[in-house]
């Protein structure tokens, strides 16, 4: 099943560079976190999901697979993406607590440029724009006829998908402040743009990228990797749907818990009105 598929090694040094900068930054944080006395504020669960998430990106881009998603299965291409995005960035962004993260957001210049980034319009904005015209046609055949290129339209779609998700999961409360219901119409509107462009790829019924190499052993045509690939991109658009029910329930809770103390105090109201009457009738 796996004959035909080249298993060249790609020189991802961008990436490689990337991944040991975060891992490097991720262990200072903790050290000045618990210097600070701040360390218990990190569990155990927060470093494994953040070092979890590198070995995956790792595995992703700076192995074969990278090799087969660029030269071979524009199907693999997506599954790379996918990852990327619905499960390596929530994992980096769930390791990374705010305790971790605030030295290096109240640095004057990174906290102009990250607040203006992760604003819910511009985060989302760039992040589909930049997937949608990369993968145009003839922008992302241009792409991928360069193996470094390549790897910068990988890790860009990485680091936007960081912003993008910032306003729902984001650990620093100052730069997450949207509602539940708008954070609910925030994930459902993100998602429409690349939800399309998945429909497009699934029901166009004919190949849109030409210059993928796929083996003859597979036994699969260009259209049905394409419409896998499509498939597998459908998949953000349902971890969106999984992200707004607990948004929909907290939003539940969160009128419950405003309900119960207008009552409790329009009871004490009206238990200090009759208080007051009780009073004046004693007087009387």
């Amino acid at each position: 099943m796996l004959s035909g598929l080249s298993w060249v090694w790609p020189s991802n040094y961008a990436t490689l560079v990337v991944l040991l900068l975060f891992c490097v930054l991720y262990v200072l944080g903790i050290q000045r976190a618990r210097l600070r006395n701040e360390g218990d504020a990190i569990k155990s669960y927060h470093v494994i999901a953040f070092f979890s998430a590198i070995i995956i990106v790792a595995l992703l881009l700076l192995t074969p697979i990278d090799t087969i998603a660029r030269t071979q299965l524009f199907s693999v291409h997506m599954l790379q993406a996918v990852l990327l995005i619905t499960v390596c960035t929530p994992l980096i962004l769930l390791g990374c607590r705010d305790v971790v993260l605030r030295p290096l957001v109240e640095l004057p210049v990174v906290r102009t440029i990250v607040r203006a980034l992760t604003r819910p319009l511009v985060a989302s904005l760039l992040f589909n724009l930049t997937f949608l015209i990369t993968h145009a046609p003839r922008v992302y055949n241009g792409i991928v006829s360069g193996e470094q290129s390549y790897h910068v339209l990988m890790l860009v779609i990485f680091l936007f998908s960081m912003l993008n998700w910032w306003p729902l999961i984001g650990s620093v409360r100052e730069l997450r402040n949207m509602s539940y219901p708008i954070q609910m119409l925030y994930a459902f509107f993100d998602g429409q743009p690349v939800d399309i462009f998945a429909f497009i790829l699934v029901f166009s019924g004919t190949p849109i990228y030409t210059h993928y190499a796929i083996p003859a052993q597979l036994g699969i045509s260009a259209f049905a990797d394409q419409a896998v690939g499509g498939a597998l991109l459908l998949i953000p658009g349902l971890v969106d749907l999984v992200v707004m029910t607990p948004l929909f329930f907290r939003w539940l809770g969160q009128i419950e818990q405003k309900t119960k103390r207008d009552d409790e105090l329009r009871e004490e109201e009206e238990a200090w009105e009759e208080e007051e009457w009780e009073g004046e009738g004693e007087r009387v």
